[in-house]
């Protein structure tokens, strides 16, 4: 019987880590810097494109060479985290993502540029997963547990807005360069911490040889998916190297399914992912993000190119978003998830959020911000950060401490994958409508005012038709999770998982035992 195992039968439960709250303090910090780069760069990228001479056509990669790295070797990163200790590949990661951070301050032209936003992502891939599997081991009772989550969950769901809002302000204030360079003293005090505080559990490494054709296949296939999102974007979905990406994706990842179930010592076990209430986790996850990030730029450019705000304005008119998120995290999900069975918390919350994005359907030019924007905003805040909470510490339930880091990699996957798939998605949606609208209204503007009237209404159409897809998403995500997760409240009687795991260990779902 498995350690996992025997603990979760009522073998004594070995001390909680002593310096597990000052720990989180510095993984907090590490994900904020890594969440907070996601949006920051975005504000930042018309000063940087200027300044560098980077074309309209090759823009994009300062976003995708980031996405594309982060998102390929994520479950690289994770298995690494698992192979050399969680907290050795958390310091080195955050230590390489400060020198990428500082090359990209420095960039002189865009191959630099492009350069240090890889390494970002290479570097990010190490980091993320090793920073959430750390808690999932440091955090073993319940109701800790459920605040550890909360906070980290608010961190996840509300740091985007935030980095908009800094983004704004350093933009505007200094130069787009310290987009960049803020990164450096996050990285150095999380690092310095981590390093002195966080102590390694004992058992938790797995030190089976690494899985090379994992890694490829997982690496090439993710990259193709991510790549073929972002190329749909910008090219169209029927352009024929966007259709090449998703046949290649297809293939490698099948290929990669397939060698798993057969190594010896896989990169992703299986029963990570097959079990009912994890799958569940990373499938309404992946799709509740999908939904989110096309929102956020929608409203990003609603803000600043409909209703002229500027762009550290914009950060601002972002907070309620933030303030819903750390209210539903921290408050509601905290509060309720040693009571509550997690699919209880999780199918409301995104169901709140899709109410949230069904009040934006109704979007106009002079729509008021006070009376639709904020309210708006709350709901979709409260309802994921609410939704996100249980969802993250389930994400990591019932695995054994060897396949942490990987489980923990998965959750940043679906995470990052969900992010590429909403941005191309919904802005094609968009776009499309937007054109649709200009062709049927055009004509009857003649004057220049007119005509500009008609092209801000026709963005607005774009925004609302793509909108409803992500309302409908989100529903879709509170279906996924009402139906395939399954688990009781922590503490309650085990609910049996349907996946093929090994032993008992995946059988008995107790998202609360110690390591």
């Amino acid at each position: 019987m498995s350690e996992t195992a025997s603990k979760a039968l009522g073998a004594p439960a070995a001390s909680p880590d002593a310096g597990r709250w000052k720990a989180l303090v510095f993984i907090a910090l590490a994900q904020l810097m890594v969440v907070l780069d996601a949006t920051i760069v975005n504000i930042a990228l018309p000063s940087a494109q200027q300044d560098l001479g980077i074309s309209d056509g090759n823009r994009q990669w300062v976003v995708t060479a980031y996405a594309l790295a982060f998102g390929g070797l994520l479950l690289f990163g994770g298995r690494i985290a698992d192979l050399w200790g969680r907290k050795k590949a958390f310091v080195v990661g955050l230590g390489g993502f400060a020198v990428a951070s500082a090359l990209g301050g420095a960039a002189t032209n865009e191959a630099m540029m492009f350069g240090a936003r890889a390494l970002q992502g290479v570097f990010g891939a190490l980091l993320a997963p090793a920073a959430l599997s750390l808690l999932a081991v440091m955090f073993t009772d319940a109701k800790e547990r459920a605040k550890a989550f909360g906070i980290y969950g608010a961190i996840a769901g509300g740091g985007g807005a935030v980095g908009l809002i800094l983004g704004g302000f350093l933009t505007e204030y200094l130069d787009w360069r310290w987009t960049f360079f803020v990164n450096i003293p996050f990285a150095i005090v999380a690092a310095a911490g981590a390093y002195f505080v966080i102590r390694e559990p004992e058992g938790g490494r797995n030190r089976s040889p690494l899985d090379i054709p994992g890694v490829v296949l997982s690496t090439l296939g993710l990259v193709a998916l991510v790549y073929g999102f972002t190329r749909a974007e910008s090219e169209g979905w029927s352009d024929s190297v966007t259709v090449g990406m998703f046949v290649a994706s297809a293939v490698l990842l099948a290929t990669f399914v397939l060698v798993e179930s057969r190594v010896k010592a896989p990169l992703l076990p299986l029963r990570v992912i097959t079990e009912r209430n994890r799958g569940g986790v990373y499938l309404s996850l992946g799709l509740a993000i999908i939904a989110m990030f096309g929102l956020f730029l929608f409203l990003t450019y609603y803000l600043q190119i409909v209703k002229g705000y500027s762009p550290v304005k914009t950060g601002f008119a972002f907070l309620p978003m933030i303030v819903g998120m750390i209210t539903g995290s921290t408050q509601i999900g905290t509060r309720l998830m040693t009571r509550v069975a997690p699919r209880l918390l999780m199918g409301p919350g995104f169901l709140v959020a899709a109410l949230g994005m069904l009040l934006l359907t109704r979007l106009e030019i002079g729509s008021s911000y006070a009376a639709l924007l904020l309210p708006a905003m709350l709901l979709l805040g409260l309802g994921m950060g609410t939704a996100f909470m249980p969802a993250m510490s389930l994400s990591t339930q019932g695995v054994e401490p060897r396949d942490s880091g990987v489980a923990s990699a998965m959750v940043n996957t679906s995470q990052q994958v969900g992010g590429a798939i909403g941005t191309a998605l919904l802005n094609t949606i968009a776009a499309s409508a937007t054109t649709a609208y200009v062709a049927d209204h055009i004509a009857g503007a003649t004057s220049r005012s007119q005509q500009q009237l008609v092209q801000l209404e026709a963005m607005v159409e774009g925004y609302t038709s793509a909108i409803w897809f992500a309302v409908g998403i989100l529903v879709v995500a509170a279906a996924i999770a009402l139906t395939f997760v399954n688990a009781g409240r922590p503490g309650s009687t085990p609910v049996t998982g349907s996946g093929s795991g090994e032993g008992v260990a995946d059988e008995v779902q107790i998202p609360v035992v110690a390591h």
